[in-house]
């Protein structure tokens, strides 16, 4: 929703009332800032210092939760007896990030971003702790409870990717974003990597080589919890206002449409589809595959290595992701991304040994990445800044679940047909993704929509 700037109230006394309305979520220091945040150039300082402290959080907390989503189906057909359940803990997980995200994001609207994303990081470094305990001790139920408190910090990393978008202009929006996702890079590697050092630490405890993941899980959190209370200043949702009022997008509260009204929007409903179906296809297959490689004998490594191709496919390429989606648009890249995931749940169960495996989880990654900055990109184009809080949640409170469902539907299908069954799934749950991104319509010039 957005109207010409020149049609904007400008009496001092709405100027007033924004003013106070700020001053609701930040400090002293962040009100000072504000003055100046008239300022695309100063706008654009602040910008570049929080975009890149986002991607070194993406970087922290990425190799955390990967390191034990490394490990999540062994754990989960280990701990259980049962390898119908092998899916389980990935999808409690999922299910925390869902809550976690739509929680946090409607709190962010109070407390501010970097005060929503700092609270859930400590949240989740404490469900990662118990996590460790838990799958020390092989108490299953503890496990699932303390996973499903770990998902508040993944859901803030992911969250980090909006606040990139906030506080950069339309024209970089999706290769600011895109930045922060390619922080993941470094965690695509170091993650895995951290899977046998941290098992050998706990086996040298005395505890379970599994338990050694949740171990870095926990210290990504509490770092990246640490590096976003210090850098995010001023408050980005200040940033937002000030770039939304040039752009000329409505800020005020009343201009809020409801999600009924917001999931009406055909340009809403193609971001959330294609974030959401890309996400569910690309968690179920890969948590499954973990599985599918345990049962063909392959050795922790191989998985890891199996896993940091997957990986590098989600996170290496995020860059050339947003230029694309900057300047050949959100619609042409969301098409390109459905088909390379089509083309990887086919490829995957075609052969069992070690190298293709990889390369097919690579392109799953990859497919998932041109979904995810396109969407996300699309979305926040879509929502004033009134909106993003509830709408940004809401999406990866579908995400999440989107995902729980899938790894707990892939652990029934992985016991009773196999992983072949699987990457056909992932192929028939992927194809409507092309139809759902051809129904875009073509936006009016500068909208970047297409």
């Amino acid at each position: 929703m957005s109207v010409d700037a020149s049609s904007l109230p400008t009496e001092p006394s709405e100027e007033a009332a924004h003013a106070a309305a700020s001053q609701a979520v930040v400090g002293p220091a962040s009100q000072a800032a504000g003055a100046a945040l008239t300022d695309p150039a100063v706008r654009a300082r602040y910008a570049r210092g929080i975009t890149r402290a986002l991607f070194v959080s993406q970087s922290l907390g990425t190799a955390g939760s990967i390191a034990a989503t490394t490990v999540a189906a062994i754990v989960g057909a280990e701990l259980s007896g049962r390898d119908s359940l092998a899916g389980l803990p990935s999808a409690v997980v999922q299910i925390g990030v869902a809550v976690g995200a739509y929680f946090w994001s409607r709190r962010s609207d109070k407390m501010g971003r970097r005060g929503a994303l700092v609270a859930a990081l400590l949240t989740g470094m404490v469900g990662a702790t118990m996590s460790l305990f838990a799958v020390a001790s092989g108490n299953f139920p503890l496990v699932l409870i303390a996973l499903f408190i770990t998902g508040s910090g993944n859901s803030a990393v992911q969250l980090g990717r909006f606040v990139a978008a906030e506080v950069n202009p339309r024209a970089r929006r999706a290769r600011a974003l895109s930045s922060v996702v390619f922080g993941g890079t470094i965690g695509s590697v170091v993650g895995p990597a951290l899977v046998g050092p941290t098992g050998r630490l706990v086996e040298g405890w005395g505890w379970s080589e599994i338990a050694g993941p949740y171990l870095a899980t926990g210290v990504g959190y509490l770092l990246t919890a640490v590096l976003l209370f210090l850098a995010l200043r001023p408050e980005p949702r200040l940033i937002g206002e000030a770039i939304a009022f040039d752009e000329g997008t409505v800020v005020r509260k009343d201009s809020a449409r409801s999600l009924r009204q917001l999931l009406s929007d055909t340009a809403v409903r193609t971001a959330v589809a294609s974030v959401v179906l890309a996400h569910m296809v690309m968690v179920g297959l890969m948590q499954m595959t973990s599985l599918h490689m345990h049962q063909h004998a392959h050795s922790l490594a191989n998985i890891s290595f199996v896993f940091s191709s997957h990986t590098l496919g989600m996170y290496a390429f995020s860059t050339v992701a947003g230029w694309m989606t900057d300047k050949w648009g959100r619609r042409r890249v969301l098409g390109i991304g459905a088909i390379i995931i089509i083309a990887a749940c086919l490829l995957a169960p075609l052969s069992p040994h070690l190298l293709p495996v990889a390369f097919a989880l690579f392109l799953l990654g990859l497919g998932w990445n041109f979904c995810y900055v396109a969407g996300s990109a699309l979305l926040t184009d879509a929502l004033t800044p009134a909106e993003k809080g509830r709408m940004q949640g809401f999406n990866d409170l579908l995400v999440g679940g989107a995902a729980a469902s899938a790894t707990i539907i892939g652990g029934l299908i992985m016991a009773n047909a196999g992983y072949l069954a699987m990457g056909l799934a992932g192929a028939a749950v992927s194809a409507p993704l092309l139809f759902i991104v051809a129904r875009l319509p073509r936006p009016t010039a500068g909208a970047a929509l297409d």
